[in-house]
């Protein structure tokens, strides 16, 4: 068969491509960044993935891991086999569980300015929240029912915060009713 015109044609160099810009980003989709530590101390970048994950006892593929359960129509069932590693590097499962058995620490937290608002609503007006959605510095408008949220989320989340709060706000108003 005869080639095409384009096919003979010699090849010119194209200066406008960035070489080093194409190399690191070959270099980057054949050795991708492993975001875990563990697995990637663990890794040994002359396997292929699939044996990677064997050998640390995870599994590459959860199709092929897990026996699936075939029902035949006629007779008994049968459980299909999953292919058994060999894993020779444990101690990554075992960090790997350690770690996911830690517990997740709160991060949720509210802002500064909303703390503020609710001391004050709840110092100027303690448990009247329709006095609060009254009050000039509800600058957002919120209702009853909203404010009273977000004095709950308060407590939700800083909950030694919100009771050294309240005591001290006891405290204050013995003193005056006196």
């Amino acid at each position: 068969m005869p080639k095409t015109k384009q096919s003979k044609r010699r090849h010119k160099f194209d200066y406008s491509k960035n070489r080093k810009k194409l190399k690191k980003k070959a270099l980057k989709k054949y050795n991708p960044r492993i975001e875990n530590e563990q697995i990637r101390n663990a890794w040994d970048k002359n396997k292929s993935m699939a044996r990677n994950l064997q050998e640390m006892g995870l599994a590459f593929d959860p199709n092929r891991s897990l026996p699936i359960k075939k029902t035949k129509l006629i007779g008994k069932e049968s459980v299909s086999k999953a292919p058994v590693g060999i894993v020779t590097k444990p101690y990554v499962l075992t960090k790997l569980e350690e770690e996911a058995n830690l517990p997740e620490k709160g991060s949720k937290s509210l802002s500064s300015d909303l703390i503020e608002y609710v001391q004050y609503m709840i110092r100027e007006h303690g448990d009247n929240y329709k006095a609060m959605a009254r009050d000039e510095k509800n600058y957002y408008q919120d209702t009853p029912k909203q404010i009273k949220r977000k004095i709950n989320e308060y407590e939700r989340c800083h909950p030694e915060h919100f009771s050294a709060f309240m005591s001290s706000v006891s405290t204050a108003a013995q003193p005056m009713e006196q």
